[in-house]
Order: structure tokens, then C-alpha cells, then sequence
């Protein structure tokens, strides 16, 4: 797992959390509920979540505020909800099982690409 240093201590806390419970890795004081979901990754059926993550931090400015893992008639999204540098809201869906960027949804998203 890669935590880039340049972010706040308390992001990276956030997403060394994210990635696990993404990952199927048991936190202490937590059942271990995710196993599914990390044999999935492991088995290459799902992207990891740690590579959609570092496409966004490559792509947009902002900070990630929550992420979900939805499961609808077989298709397997990841939803990243994002703040941008201006205060802007933008949830980002992704196709777990490709890595692509299926849809984006907010308010001044242009204002969160990177040049």
C-alpha cells in the first residue's frame, strides 16, 4: 500500500482505513466482514480501490470524503464523494470490475481537473 507523503496526516489516516476496509482487511475492534470483497480483489475480479484513488489524485484536486462499494444486478460500483478547493461536492462512480469512469456528479467539476 502506497500512502503519498505530501498529504495531511489526518487524509492519510483516512484512506490507510478506506483501503482497508476496501481491501478486506479486519481493523482491530471490527468484525472481519469485508473476506468476499477481498477475494474478489485478490483474485484480480475487482480493481483495487487504492489504484481508482490514485487515478483520482492524478485527474482532480480535492480530498476524498467517503467512499462506498455498491452492488446492483451484478454491476459493482465504487462511489468516491469528493470536496473540491473550492468547497464543491463531486461524487465520482467507477465500474469495480474495469477501473473505468462511468459517471461524475456535482456542482464546478472543470474547477477540480488538473492542468
Amino acid at each position: 500500500m502506497i500512502i503519498r507523503r505530501h498529504m495531511p496526516s489526518g487524509q492519510r489516516l483516512a484512506r490507510v482505513v478506506l483501503l482497508a476496509l476496501a481491501l478486506g482487511v479486519g481493523l482491530p475492534g471490527t468484525a472481519d466482514t469485508h473476506q468476499p470483497l477481498h477475494g474478489e480483489v485478490r483474485r484480480g475480479e475487482l480493481v483495487p480501490l487504492e489504484r481508482i484513488l490514485d487515478w483520482l489524485e492524478t485527474h482532480y484536486l480535492g480530498d476524498v470524503l467517503e467512499v462506498e462499494l455498491e452492488r446492483d444486478d451484478g454491476a459493482v460500483l465504487y462511489e468516491i464523494k469528493m470536496i473540491g478547493p473550492q468547497g464543491q461536492i463531486v461524487e465520482f462512480e467507477f465500474d469495480a470490475h474495469s477501473g473505468q469512469l462511468m459517471a461524475m456528479e456535482g456542482v464546478n467539476i472543470n474547477a477540480m481537473r488538473r492542468p
